[in-house]
């Protein structure tokens, strides 16, 4: 399987879930039939951070699960809900 569509598969998954993923239900995306290579997932994951950066967006592990959190300067503007 194609590395970018390995990442873009990935980034969908991290975008639209309500929660943040693990690495075991990241590996769920793939097929047995066609899963993954070995390293793969965390490359992806290493180029969604370094995509995301210059956007205001951080990929970040949160106790062994990844989410997209806004960076604080992206914030101001955002209504906090309470």
């Amino acid at each position: 399987m194609d590395q970018l569509l390995i990442t873009r598969i990935i980034e969908a998954a991290l975008l639209a879930a309500n929660h943040p993923l693990t690495i075991a239900q990241v590996q769920t995306l793939f097929s047995l039939d066609d899963p993954a290579p070995d390293g793969s997932i965390q490359r992806a994951l290493e180029s969604l951070q370094a995509d995301f950066a210059a956007l205001g967006l951080q990929l970040v592990e949160l106790a062994p699960r990844f989410r997209y959190p806004a960076k604080p300067q992206g914030l101001q503007c955002v209504p906090q809900r309470g």
